[in-house]
């Protein structure tokens, strides 16, 4: 009986390199990653004129800052299921027509009530975009490009947060805040219908699932001219060992059984902060007597130095992974810490350069965790452990603001100099990650080298 033949998915894409394929994928990364960053802070520069406009106390919103957190808790851990069942692509689609729908509604919501349940439901699709985008580039990539690829996508998310500010700076005064949402609802929808037709999907994803053999088979031979498929080849990551399925319960697997809750409370420590920055600093800043353009302009300069942040320390964050995040944290306590002084000192170039290097720091963390975290788990596992890193994480993002609104009468430069806890915690758990994560890579050589994994290969028969 002839030897069924094989084709070695993770070495072809070694070979392969780079390509246009790749440069396709990042493109359609990054118009998703703009407009989930926009959605998730769009709310944040809407709340000073929802405070003027409907005549509310600035501690009701704490419930609608952190609504859409709440379905991002949820939405994270179902799309990332829907992801490793259905496929990256249709989840990345299902989410942005989810979150794109609920946020154009969100335009004639008329109480805080009505908003917060758009935004709850909103959150659920805005859950599902990071999970499934950094799987579907990680996934797609050469060894050597794995962590920038996908930190190239999830980089992104900052800048699209920074969108927001710009429009509530230069629309909001003259078509009012409801402009925030119809931007951030109409245009996911549009992403949405031209993804469906020109999107691809994850490699690796179509080398486990025997429903996807046309597509891979055609992008093989693309891939790589002159190739031909053998029928009935078997298609096998040789440097991965799949889980049998796709119960949680793997991802405590693999020596796991400590780095996957440890993963939980780091995201959880650097959103909650996170969180709170991005939510509460246009109210803070505007309470402070600052103008509410000043305002929108330093949270898009968070968020624009969380961009600048997260590409200028690619390689670096490539290279060192959890030892890497670890001196950010580190670095990010006395900035953060020191935002609320500066904030109130009056000088707008001096809260602008603070405000950019604390996003700097802070989301140059959230994206090389988002990265690292999913590098940990297999194909099979990789958008599932993602969701419950993103979505356990995300208890901390409704913590942040729900403790911001309690704690808002305080000074605003001790509330800010408080904020820097959860990255002293962080700091220190991530670097337990990262030592376990070594011990875990020496006892499983093939993890880090890319040798064939023992036994229960992914392969599509």
């Amino acid at each position: 009986m002839a030897e069924t033949p094989v084709v070695h998915v993770s070495r072809l894409l070694d070979e392969r390199g780079i390509s246009g394929f790749h440069i396709q994928l990042i493109v359609w990364s990054v118009l998703i990653a703009l407009f989930d960053g926009y959605d998730i802070a769009a709310i944040a520069l809407a709340a000073p004129h929802l405070v003027r406009d409907w005549h509310v106390d600035r501690s009701s919103l704490g419930p609608v800052l952190a609504a859409s957190n709440i379905g991002v808790l949820f939405g994270s851990v179902l799309f990332g299921w829907i992801g490793d069942r259905y496929g990256r692509k249709n989840a990345l689609i299902g989410s942005l027509l989810l979150f794109g729908l609920l946020t154009w509604v969100a335009a004639y919501a008329t109480s805080l009530d009505h908003l917060f349940w758009l935004r709850l439901v909103a959150g659920l699709g805005i859950g599902g975009v990071i999970p499934n985008m950094i799987a579907i580039n990680i996934e797609s990539a050469p060894r050597r490009s794995r962590a920038t690829l996908g930190l190239i996508a999830t980089g992104l998310v900052p800048l699209g947060g920074a969108l927001p500010g710009f429009v509530s700076a230069t629309l909001v005064p003259s078509h009012g805040w409801p402009i925030l949402f119809l931007i951030g609802g109409i245009v996911p929808v549009v992403i949405a219908i031209g993804a469906f037709f020109w999107m691809p999907e994850s490699i690796k994803y179509m080398s486990i699932h025997e429903s996807e053999r046309g597509r891979l088979t055609r992008l093989i031979e693309r891939l790589a001219p002159g190739t031909r498929v053998p029928p009935g080849a078997r298609f096998v990551i040789e440097d991965e060992r799949q889980a049998p399925g796709s119960n949680p319960k793997y991802l405590f697997g693999e020596g796991l059984h400590l780095i996957t809750p440890l993963l939980w409370l780091l995201f959880a420590l650097n959103l909650m902060g996170y969180f709170f920055l991005l939510l509460w600093t246009p109210t803070l800043l505007t309470a402070a007597k600052l103008p509410p353009a000043t305002a929108a302009l330093t949270s898009a300069s968070l968020q624009i130095g969380g961009t600048v942040g997260t590409l200028l320390l690619l390689a670096w964050i490539n290279r060192r992974q959890f030892l890497a995040v670890s001196i950010l944290l580190i670095i990010a306590v006395p900035v953060v810490g020191a935002l609320g002084a500066v904030g109130v000192s009056g000088s707008q170039g001096a809260l602008l350069a603070a405000s950019f290097a604390a996003g700097f720091c802070v989301l140059g963390v959230q994206s090389g965790i988002n990265v690292c975290g999913a590098l940990v788990y297999p194909t099979s596992l990789r958008a599932l452990g993602s969701g419950w890193e993103l979505g356990i994480g995300r208890l901390g993002s409704i913590v942040g603001p729900l403790v911001g609104a309690l704690f808002v009468t305080l000074p605003v430069d001790k509330l800010y100099m408080w904020s820097a806890t959860p990255f002293l915690l962080g700091a220190l758990i991530c670097f337990a990650v990262h030592r376990l994560n070594q011990d875990r890579i020496r006892e499983r050589p093939y993890l880090a080298e890319g040798t064939p994994a023992p036994a229960r290969s992914a392969a599509t028969r």
